[in-house]
């Protein structure tokens, strides 16, 4: 059963009591919180998720009010992860950045069994595409045009590959846009389904982008990577696809792992291997037609 298949009332109940559990990709969370309005957010956003009754969670997450001594008017939420609390309180109205920026944190800190990028990852033609960059290259708004034109969404965020087998893993999850991305993906993707607008947050204004349905219900099937691109948006800038050589490929994408280190030797050599395996490229764009086109092209040819 998915989420849109729970009436809305059932879908609130569930939040507010024993936990809502949803399948993200290869981890089960527990969502716990008596916030209506961030019930009200999560329910069009997370309509297509598997609900899911006996099995394990990983994380068991909650978003609670908090009130303050020195503000005693405002309104303030707290994210809790097993009971704990790793950052400090937010507004209220921030309420489903505080969830997504939480579950995202679990993810990084606590999965150690698989290698993490800092990447977006994409699969067209059975093959992935890792999509490493810094903040504000663009990558999220890169993957939402992507996953939106024919491509499955892996991720906008990590890349979880198997360090033994090579597999990358899915975990569709929400998409963040910031700021200007929110007006140009709205104008270029009408048909996509963007949550409210977060104003004030300590990334700017966030909207999150549902994932196409497909992406969701195909979250089990991993791929193989054929082709690491770093992508960097630049405003008015023409189109450059070029390739990279390997070994500064090697250098960059392990700058852009959460756990290289912890990892060491199986780290090495699982991006050695990967590296070797890909064709790998720098690209920056500013048209969205454009730079389809060409990872069309590219990923054709294989």
């Amino acid at each position: 059963m998915i989420v849109e298949q729970v009436p809305v009332e059932r879908f609130v109940s569930l939040l507010s009591e024993q936990g809502l559990r949803v399948k993200l990709g290869p981890f089960n969370v527990q969502i716990r919180t008596k916030l209506l309005q961030l019930a009200n957010q999560l329910y069009p956003l997370y309509a297509n998720y598997e609900l899911i009754e006996d099995e394990i969670a990983e994380f068991h997450v909650q978003v609670l009010p908090k009130h303050s001594v020195r503000r005693p008017f405002a309104s303030f939420v707290r994210f809790l992860i097993d009971g704990q609390s790793p950052f400090p309180s937010f507004p209220s109205d921030q309420a489903l950045a505080v969830l997504e920026w939480g579950i995202n944190l679990a993810v990084a800190v606590r999965t150690n069994h698989l290698l993490l990028f800092h990447s977006a990852v994409v699969e067209r033609n059975d093959g992935a595409m890792l999509l490493p960059a810094w903040p504000g290259s663009g990558k999220t708004t890169l993957c939402t045009a992507l996953v939106h034109r024919g491509y499955r969404l892996f991720s906008d965020e990590f890349g979880l590959m198997d360090p033994q087998l090579g597999d990358f893993l899915p975990v569709p999850r929400l998409m963040p846009l910031k700021n200007q991305s929110i007006g140009v993906i709205r104008n270029y993707l009408p048909e996509a389904v963007l949550g409210d607008e977060i104003f004030n947050t300590q990334k700017g204004t966030v909207a999150h982008v549902r994932p196409p349905k497909e992406s969701i219900q195909r979250a089990g099937e991993t791929a193989k990577a054929k082709w690491i691109v770093f992508p960097k948006w630049v405003a008015n800038a023409p189109l450059k696809l070029e390739p990279l050589p390997q070994s500064e490929a090697f250098l960059l994408l392990a700058s852009n792992s959460f756990n290289y280190g912890m990892l060491g030797e199986t780290s090495f050599k699982a991006v050695t291997q990967l590296v070797r395996t890909c064709r790998c490229y720098k690209l920056v764009y500013s048209d969205f037609d454009r730079v389809i086109a060409a990872l069309n092209e590219l990923t054709d040819d294989t």
